[in-house]
Parts: structure tokens; C-alpha cells; sequence
């Protein structure tokens, strides 16, 4: 594995700790799905990306019904909600801020629609480390769309991931891309690591060294 030009970042499970009710209240409007118990924010986050993808409806911030009669502003605002209820990891910045000055390119390729990506990033403050925004407004799609468009100009085997769980893995690997997991959970992390991610790390701070180990070891 090469060192990385640039390495991706999904807000969701990867930078901040979202809530998952506002989640399961677009799939229950949207989708008609029974709103089910679920710990883990990112993994509903991905199912419900899951059902955008096989109705077609992969964007927001439009006006007009979409399927269910949720109107596409109402998806957008409670998107929003989920921004204004996460909790940034608190490794976020100094490990965004450390890479940065290593000359890494830092991109957004995100399936939140641009509004909530936009708002996480200005919320947080967080606009300064990233080179390129992509959500699945202006990436035309969900899941792997945004990682695609975020691969331009770039050899996609000098692309890193940042990913917890086992669909983001997916998404990547649809593209050619390593996937690097976020091993959140222990438990969830030994599943995932069969999987066959390209590494994984513990904490935010792990992923400068993480990087520095790739260069030497490419370093003739």
C-alpha cells in the first residue's frame, strides 16, 4: 500500500458522533420503514443510503415531492437537525491540522446532501483543512458517487477511505480506493476487519503516523 495523496472523510462515524433519530425519521417518512431500535448511528445512516440508492432519490435541497411525499427541503432539514445533534470526536482537529502541514490533501466525499455538509463544516469550523466538498448533490449520487467524483486527477491506489462500517468498506472497494477503518466499536471492528479493509486505526491520531509508516516503508 502506498502512501496517500489524499484521504476521504465521511462526517458520519468518521469525524462526529451523529444521532441516529433524525435517520430513522427520513427512512420512516421516506421509506415507510418501522423506526426499529439501533445503536449505532452510522450503520443506519448507511441503510438509509441504501434505500436512496435503490429508489433513485439521491439528492436534496430541491423543491418537490419525492417518494413517500416527504418533500426533498424536508429531508434537507432534518439532515440539518442530525449536523446540529453531533458530538465532533475531540481528535478531529489536531489530527486534521497535523496531516494538513504533512502535505496530505484532505477531502469531504459525503452522501449528506450539501447543506448539511456545509453546516457540519461551519458548525465546526473545519472548512480551513479540506481541499474539496463533495456531498451527493453536487457528487450526482450516494455511497460510492461522492468517492468517485472525489478521485479525479488522482490515481485512485493513492486514495485512502476513512470508513466504519462494513457498506462504507463496500463503496470504496467499488472504486479501486483502501479503505482505512475506524474501529469505533471493538466488537464491530474485529467483524469488519475480515472484511479486508487496508488497515485500520483506533483514534484520529493514529492516522498521521499511520501515514508516515506507508512513506517509509515505500522509501527506496
Amino acid at each position: 500500500m502506498l502512501a496517500p495523496e489524499a484521504i476521504l472523510f465521511e462526517p458520519v462515524g468518521c469525524l462526529a458522533e451523529f444521532p441516529v433519530e433524525p435517520f430513522q425519521e427520513i427512512a420512516a417518512r421516506l421509506f415507510h420503514r418501522r423506526r426499529q431500535p439501533s445503536k449505532s448511528a452510522s450503520r443506519y445512516y448507511w441503510h438509509l443510503l441504501n434505500l436512496m440508492e435503490a429508489a433513485g432519490n439521491s439528492r436534496c435541497g430541491q423543491r418537490g415531492p419525492v417518494p413517500g411525499g416527504m418533500e426533498e427541503l424536508e429531508v434537507q432539514a432534518v439532515e440539518i437537525q442530525a449536523v446540529d445533534g453531533a458530538s465532533l470526536y475531540e481528535d478531529v482537529r489536531p489530527a486534521l491540522g497535523e496531516l494538513k502541514t504533512m502535505g496530505v490533501g484532505l477531502v469531504i466525499a459525503s452522501s449528506l446532501c450539501g447543506t448539511a455538509v456545509a453546516r457540519f463544516l461551519q458548525v465546526h469550523r473545519l472548512e480551513e483543512f479540506f481541499l474539496r466538498v463533495w456531498s451527493r448533490d453536487n457528487a450526482g449520487g450516494v455511497k460510492a458517487a461522492p468517492i468517485r467524483r472525489a478521485l479525479e486527477g488522482v490515481k485512485p491506489e493513492r486514495v485512502m477511505v476513512l470508513t466504519d462500517t462494513a457498506e462504507g468498506i463496500k463503496a470504496a472497494k467499488s472504486v479501486g480506493v483502501n479503505a482505512i477503518l475506524m474501529m469505533n466499536e471493538p466488537e464491530e471492528a474485529r467483524k469488519l476487519a475480515l472484511r479486508g479493509p487496508a488497515g485500520g486505526i483506533v483514534s484520529l491520531h493514529e492516522l498521521p503516523d499511520f501515514i508516515r509508516l506507508l512513506a517509509a516503508q515505500a522509501a527506496p
